[in-house]
């Protein structure tokens, strides 16, 4: 919501240029998690940060050693 405000767009322009509808941006501002990818790339994409979309996929070097530290302590039992 703050990314829309920020660029002055309205929900209505916003659910246009993304060809969603305003409901869907709704929850999408709402954090609602059943909306489909899709539906939060193309909404990243009117507000010109889809370039953020790359950062979902990025490897989680602080997740993976915990996960590992935590693999290794269950092995040793």
């Amino acid at each position: 919501m703050l990314a829309r405000k920020r660029r002055k767009l309205t929900t209505i322009q916003v659910s246009e240029r993304g060809g969603i509808d305003r409901t869907t941006l709704y929850h999408i501002e709402k954090g609602n998690p059943r909306v489909s990818i899709g539906a939060y790339f193309n909404v990243l994409r009117v507000l010109n940060l889809n370039e953020d979309f790359l950062k979902l996929a990025a490897d989680d070097e602080l997740g993976r050693k915990l996960q590992d530290l935590k693999l290794l302590g269950k092995s040793s039992e």
